[in-house]
């Protein structure tokens, strides 16, 4: 609940820092001052390097979770509303859920794929009919890169179980965060490097809130909760975060909250519940003896 809340509000911020500056360079800021922030800490904490067999894994997931993610959701966010972009990120669990059944061999049990399958009916009911027809052509190609950086963020939650989750979980986010982010400025550095950066108490604010929390902390609960949960427990739960993306949007940005919306974000709750819940079925021994 911690880490979608701070990722639902994230939306907003990242929305309104596109008015400071360029999405890149706002994604340099933001991850190297969670990488930072991170790195203070495993320092403090005395926790050292990881082992160097684990210094190629630590890079590719930091390529895969935090700089192609978030390259691709920053542009596309150029084009795409806040609360339908979450939206759209939040296709991870379906292509997380798909993964770990062919790479991590967990069981799609009945109760998970329905509650996955009417998730991800109520993450389509709220992008509603427009995701199909009558959108410009920039909107479209900002709601693929989305949907891309998904499938890349995916990739990265199956590719850290296989890899990485036996390190520390502090010293894992730190380092991939680390390594993610350096890929971010070098592109920043390519991109945007001429780009007028409009400073202003906002935009620290807007740095410092997706730096610190959005990026150092959630991040770092994130792989403790892959580390201690199966894929589809834990990737369908993010669900909730498109919820209050929306609903931080409507209420901070202005944009529209429609029945679709609503109805939407109840099956995604629904669907949450019936996946996660632990259904208890009776034993035969006890349906004897209540018969009896």
């Amino acid at each position: 609940m911690l880490i979608t809340l701070l990722w639902g509000y994230a939306w907003v911020v990242m929305k309104a820092a596109l008015e400071y500056m360029g999405p890149f360079m706002f994604s340099s800021f933001r991850f190297g001052t969670g990488a930072v922030t991170l790195l203070l800490v495993v320092w403090i904490m005395k926790i050292g390097l990881p082992p160097k067999e684990y210094w190629k894994h630590l890079i590719i997931v930091g390529i895969l979770q935090t700089a192609i993610v978030f390259l691709l959701v920053m542009y596309g966010l150029m084009f795409v509303d806040a609360g339908k972009s979450s939206v759209l990120l939040y296709s991870m669990p379906m292509f997380s859920s798909l993964l770990a059944v062919r790479f991590l061999h967990e069981k799609l049990t009945p109760a998970k794929s329905i509650g996955l399958a009417i998730g991800m009916i109520g993450l389509l009911t709220i992008l509603g009919w427009d995701i199909w027809i009558g959108q410009p052509a920039e909107v479209i190609f900002g709601e693929v890169l989305i949907i891309i950086g998904a499938f890349s963020w995916a990739v990265s939650n199956t590719y850290f179980r296989l890899h990485v989750q036996d390190l520390p979980k502090i010293q894992s986010s730190a380092y991939q965060m680390l390594f993610g982010a350096i890929a971010i400025i070098l592109v920043t550095v390519f991109t945007e490097s001429g780009e007028p950066v409009s400073w202003n108490l906002d935009l620290i604010y807007y740095i410092l809130f997706s730096g610190v929390l959005a990026s150092a902390l959630c991040f770092t609960v994130w792989f403790i909760i892959m580390s201690r949960l199966d894929m589809v427990s834990a990737t369908i739960s993010t669900l909730l975060v498109p919820i209050f993306g929306l609903l931080f949007s409507s209420i901070l940005l202005g944009e529209t909250m429609t029945i679709g919306i609503l109805a939407g974000s109840a099956m995604i709750i629904t669907g949450i519940i019936i996946a996660t819940v632990r259904w208890k079925h009776p034993r035969v021994g006890d349906s004897h003896a209540r018969s009896s």
